[in-house]
């Protein structure tokens, strides 16, 4: 087995979950992830705790969601079950083809979405981490090599997470103290208020591989233009260079380089998709370039993301809600050259370089 396979497995039960003896650990994933899902019985197994793997295959999960009635679709109440015996739970991605689920209609998504609610409830409340496990699918998304795209995930997930999150926590303190961001890139000018808001950091305990600060901002404070020029995708359709006009935190206008109809459906989710729920900052020098792939996009060093729909409710006062939305869809601002990203006039991101050295 690859070392850094082991290491990989390591990471997420010692540092993600914190796993101890007696801990029903439930792994999701899919055969794919083979490789990960055995190192992680291994390290669990010296832990002391109990695994249960629950497999997917993405051609059988297609067959399925074409061919079923949304109303017909309920939720799975062994799925349910599991969730709600587990501890801790390990969410592995491991496509083989990501556009797999590309000719499923959005009444069977939602419909799916919907009867996931309970399951999706009951991990929550658990301890939890979502993880890549590198396949040919996932590096062919990424337009890499297999191998490339090997290594790419190990050098994004193998860091020293104690020290990232000590210069992540500087960028947070901004966050925490600021009153107003300003981005500028290209097309891109876009203003919005964190007043009151705080930041999370990222240290990669639900996400791994972790690397960001987010805050939720002020939602209807959200004013001007942004060109997201990362691709997405979303249910299926790789979506490009999308440019966004928001008043008073309003969606006003939309153009998309291709998929526009794709691009209208999420803006019409519900009455939040047009809104901004989440304000991000990639730091995680590991990752390089853009891969469609989202837990490893809004890392990025050198990135600022929005997601449109919903926020969260840790990040502001006790008296205010977030954004609403039964979506959250991240799209990216690369800011790695002739870019501005300031707090109340500070500049905190120039070019892809942060204001502190070590950056």
């Amino acid at each position: 087995m690859d070392d850094r396979v082991r290491r990989h497995a390591e990471l997420l039960v010692d540092h993600c979950l914190e796993v101890t003896a007696d801990d029903d650990v439930v792994v999701i994933g899919s055969q794919n992830a083979v490789s990960l899902i055995t190192a992680l019985y291994g390290v669990l197994g010296e832990r002391g705790a109990t695994p249960m793997a629950q497999l997917h295959d993405e051609r059988a999960r297609r067959a399925y969601q074409t061919a079923i009635d949304p109303d017909d679709v309920s939720t799975s109440a062994p799925r349910l079950a599991a969730m709600e015996a587990a501890d801790a739970v390990v969410l592995i991605s491991s496509t083989t083809n990501p556009y797999e689920t590309t000719a499923v209609s959005d009444a069977v998504t939602d419909a799916i979405d919907a009867a996931y609610s309970p399951i999706l409830d009951e991990r929550l409340d658990n301890r939890w981490v979502i993880t890549v496990h590198p396949t040919a699918g996932g590096a062919s998304r990424a337009r890499m090599g297999t191998d490339a795209y090997r290594s790419f995930v190990y050098d994004a997930v193998d860091v020293d997470w104690e020290r990232q999150r000590r210069r992540q926590q500087r960028v947070a303190d901004r966050i925490d103290a600021g009153e107003t961001v300003r981005i500028q890139c290209g097309k891109t000018d876009l203003t919005m208020s964190i007043a009151d808001r705080t930041a999370l950091n990222d240290g990669a305990t639900r996400n791994m591989p972790g690397g960001e600060v987010a805050t939720s901002p002020v939602v209807e404070s959200v004013e001007g233009t942004a060109r997201f020029d990362l691709p997405i995708v979303y249910r299926g359709d790789r979506i490009e260079d999308v440019t966004l006009t928001f008043e008073n935190g309003v969606v006003v206008d939309c153009a998309a380089g291709n998929e526009q109809d794709a691009m209208d459906r999420l803006l019409g989710h519900d009455a939040g998709a047009r809104r901004v729920g989440e304000l991000g900052i990639g730091m995680n020098r590991g990752i390089d370039r853009a891969t469609t792939n989202t837990l490893f996009d809004e890392k990025m060093a050198g990135t600022v993301h929005l997601a449109l729909g919903f926020g969260f409710a840790e990040c502001v006062p006790e008296d205010q809600h977030p954004n609403q939305s039964e979506i959250h869809t991240d799209m990216l601002i690369d800011l790695r050259s002739d870019s501005l990203l300031t707090i109340d006039g500070d500049p905190i991101i120039e070019d892809g370089d942060f204001w502190f050295e070590d950056a």
